[in-house]
């Protein structure tokens, strides 16, 4: 049946070579998210409407956060991968660790690097930290699908052993075993990145930055939720494998999401929208 098989489209890593210079596909999504990602946080902290009265920060300031998120993102995802996958490794080349070029990014750690990013900014700028955290979730799907779909072109990260008569099932060129596997780097995309894009623009529209927190409660638990989906078809890395219980690690790291998103998610309707200001006539 493996005639069935779709082939893996023959896609080049390296989207832009100048002389010695290569800009690989992997770091424009990077790239890419951030831009896009900004321009739509811009766009919805223009919306009074959205928000039930003026933005809590202004254009400014979340024009500075970008340098902010951008480290939590490089510096949380980096370290969150050391220290997740790929921890004994490290410690033998520790030099390998700031070789960013050749992979390994953690989006748990990432999001870690987030939150701090997103705690520390706010604390300065006297902004409520749930409302930046908000305006930050609500564009980071953005990010995710263009960062999945980096690595399917780069062919990484494949998933688990297919039936050969699946219709999508893919050889993966850089797989050692030549399985029919599931194109799990796009199952994700369409998971993480467009299904929860768009059911955090639908809430938006329908007030949720009102409440403050609501967004991003709302991103931790279904982010959790699909990640967990996703790596029922996710081949685990292979310096881990299957842990305990036969969970992987992106499973036993999104678990504790589930909790976190619906604690926030709650305390959110339980605080309320924020009354409109009167003027005193």
């Amino acid at each position: 049946m493996l005639f069935l098989l779709i082939d893996f489209p023959k896609f080049n890593p390296i989207a832009l070579e100048i002389g010695p210079f290569a800009i690989r596909w992997y770091a424009l999504a990077y790239i890419g998210g951030i831009v896009i990602g900004w321009l739509y946080a811009r766009s919805l902290l223009k919306n009074e409407r959205l928000w039930g009265g003026p933005a809590p920060m202004s254009l400014l300031q979340i024009d500075d956060f970008i340098l902010w998120v951008t480290l939590g993102i490089i510096l949380g995802g980096r370290t969150g991968y050391v220290l997740f996958y790929n921890l004994p490794f490290f410690i033998d080349h520790p030099a390998a660790i700031f070789r960013l070029w050749e992979g390994g990014m953690s989006f748990h750690g990432g999001f870690l690097g987030c939150v701090v990013a997103v705690m520390w900014f706010a604390y300065r700028n006297g902004i409520s930290i749930l409302s930046l955290g908000d305006i930050t979730t609500a564009v980071a799907p953005i990010g995710l699908l263009l960062g999945r779909i980096a690595n399917f072109i780069n062919g990484e990260l494949w998933g688990r052993a297919a039936d050969a008569s699946l219709p999508w099932a893919m050889i993966f060129p850089n797989d050692p075993s030549h399985l029919p596997r599931h194109p799990s780097q796009l199952y994700e995309a369409g998971m993480e990145g467009i299904l929860l894009f768009t059911v955090l623009a639908i809430m938006i529209r329908l007030g949720a930055l009102k409440r403050p927190g609501m967004i991003l409660g709302s991103f931790i638990l279904i982010y959790g939720l699909t990640r967990i989906i996703g790596e029922h078809f996710r081949e685990p890395d292979v310096q881990l494998g299957f842990l305990w219980g036969g969970l992987t690690m992106g499973m036993l790291l999104s678990i504790p999401m589930l909790l976190v998103g619906s604690i926030l998610i709650v305390m959110a309707v339980r605080r309320g929208a924020p009354k409109p200001a009167t003027s005193i006539r």
